[in-house]
């Protein structure tokens, strides 16, 4: 009996069509279980957010409030001074961010474009630093701090940021402009430009999902940061949301009161500038990541 090579291409191009949309299916609803798993944590937060005090330590738990609480958000305004905090929090996070990125292009623009003695050796003292734990660095910088008059000042959050932003930044933004081909540097000085223009001109324009990543991740962590605040500030005026949020655990108006609902809603407008903005910058973010592993 002869075989009919026709019929045996097409059971052929069917099974492996078949085997890729099974493919699909599974790894669509993988997927859609993990999303739905991390998502849980923020859908928890709104929902206690919107219950009324009570409702927030029913036994078992509600998942969905019985009436929405919207005044919860209005009450956390005349409970704290959530706007003076969400200023001072902005105020703190775009001069660290914008310090951090500008000092890292310049410094890692050093270490990838130029030969200079020592400069091999530098950089691996840089990225030795990354291994230090933050309780290392603690005290000998408060003691900086006080010595400078800084204590109970924003100083301390953002003025560091402007010194190379850290050894990852640096890293990270190096490994990008070595991706970079030399040429358009070789370029550019044949036409009379100087290093600081080609940096500006040629090679920043080329950085920017790396610059928008670092910026990303920059106002994530300054945003977020809790034990900075806590150290150096002592004045409730100067607070970051941050460190404001401790406040909730006990209205200081009324002992023991719940307040669980407010921190929930004070929680869910505090995190929403990061989402938005994570959101809005994912595809240079992404990018960004990607780009700058191609070149060791």
């Amino acid at each position: 009996m002869g075989v009919n090579v026709r019929t045996l291409g097409k059971q052929s191009t069917t099974s492996i069509a078949r085997e890729r949309k099974i493919a699909s299916i599974v790894n669509y609803s993988l997927m859609g279980v993990l999303a739905a798993v991390f998502m849980f944590p923020w859908f928890w937060t709104v929902m206690t957010s919107l219950k009324s005090a009570a409702e927030t330590f029913v036994y078992p738990p509600l998942w969905i409030p019985a009436v929405p609480q919207f005044h919860n958000y209005v009450e956390v305004f005349d409970t704290i001074p959530f706007g003076l905090w969400f200023i001072n929090s902005c105020v703190v996070v775009i001069l660290a961010t914008s310090g951090a990125v500008i000092s890292a292009i310049f410094v890692s623009y050093s270490f990838a474009r130029f030969n200079w003695r020592g400069r091999d050796f530098i950089f691996s003292i840089t990225l030795a630093t990354m291994m230090l734990p933050y309780s290392v660095t603690l005290i000998p910088k408060y003691l900086i701090f006080r010595e400078l008059g800084w204590l109970n000042t924003i100083k301390p959050l953002w003025a560091p940021s402007w010194f190379g932003g850290g050894a990852f930044m640096i890293f990270l933004m190096r490994q990008f402009i070595r991706t970079i081909p030399r040429e358009f540097d070789e370029a550019a000085t044949i036409d009379g430009a100087n290093p600081i223009r080609i940096l500006l001109q040629v090679l920043a324009p080329l950085m920017q999902p790396v610059i928008a990543t670092l910026a990303v991740m920059s106002f994530i962590a300054n945003w977020n940061d809790f034990m900075g605040p806590l150290i150096y500030l002592a004045s409730p005026e100067k607070f970051t949301l941050a460190l404001g949020l401790r406040y909730f655990d006990v209205d200081p108006g009324q002992p023991g009161f719940p307040t669980r609902h407010l921190l929930m809603a004070c929680c869910v407008m505090s995190t929403t500038p990061v989402i938005l903005l994570f959101f809005s910058a994912q595809r240079y973010f992404v990018q960004g990541i990607v780009m700058s592993g191609i070149k060791g």
